[in-house]
């Protein structure tokens, strides 16, 4: 509401930016489309948001892999007028430029593929989206939230760094937070000893639920049977 962000118009980043900056320090730039690691960390660390400006086309609302303009400004830019989440993103840039000079840029990557991309927040109400992979698919908005096979467990950092993740179909897990405050807080350590123990332990497929896992609700993985058996009878 605060952004005033409508489909009934093409949305102006100048304009966006200019009612986003006095609420949290952050504003719009437009992009071409995916942008190497370290402008794009560059730009967070400084509450510059890239926001791609093309737009997919109707075929493809339901799921797309690349961001376009929907997921970037949709998706990921209503939160940033939260202070918090805005300082986490902001922490989160100054930690992806020192990820790339320490090794740590792949760890650094599941962490926001699973928290901003796609995470789930518990919320009084129940559990509710806030990554902005989810929030600009209508059918994994569905997925995330009602269906019974993926797993929804809570969030761990080093645990996200360790496993890998899916980027062309519906995600096996989903991690909860209590609060942004916690994604915050989450960023303050310093990473690097996480990136020393992180290489030192095996990668966890998607799916994978551990003994030290917070389940909120175990998957039944049915999901990923049928698409596997598609799969199968598609190679036949």
């Amino acid at each position: 509401v605060k952004l005033k962000i409508g489909a009934d118009k093409i949305p102006n980043f100048e304009e966006l930016s200019a009612i986003l900056k006095p609420l949290t320090g952050w504003e719009i730039v437009a992009v071409p489309g995916l942008i190497p690691p370290e402008p794009f960390f560059t730009h967070l660390a400084n509450r510059r948001f890239p926001v791609t400006y093309w737009i997919r086309k109707p075929h493809e609302m339901d799921y797309l892999e690349e961001p376009d303009l929907f997921h970037d400004l949709f998706g990921h830019v209503p939160l940033l007028s939260n202070p918090i989440f805005g300082d986490y993103i902001a922490a989160y840039g100054r930690g992806g430029l020192k990820a790339m000079q320490n090794g740590g840029i792949n760890y650094i990557t599941r962490l926001f593929w699973y928290s901003v991309e796609f995470g789930l927040i518990n919320t009084p109400k129940g559990l509710r989206i806030y990554g902005a992979g989810i929030v600009s698919s209508r059918g994994e908005s569905q997925f995330a939230l009602d269906s019974d096979s993926p797993n929804r467990i809570g969030f761990d950092v080093k645990r996200m760094m360790q496993t890998r993740y899916v980027i062309d179909d519906y995600q096996q897990t989903y991690y909860v937070i209590d609060s942004f405050e916690q994604l915050f807080e989450a960023t303050k350590p310093d990473f690097i000893p996480y990136y020393e123990e992180t290489r030192q332990k095996p990668r966890l497929e998607p799916g994978v639920i551990l003994p030290t896992d917070k389940v909120y609700h175990l998957g039944t993985g049915e999901y990923v049977k049928k698409r596997q058996l598609e799969k199968e009878q598609n190679q036949a």
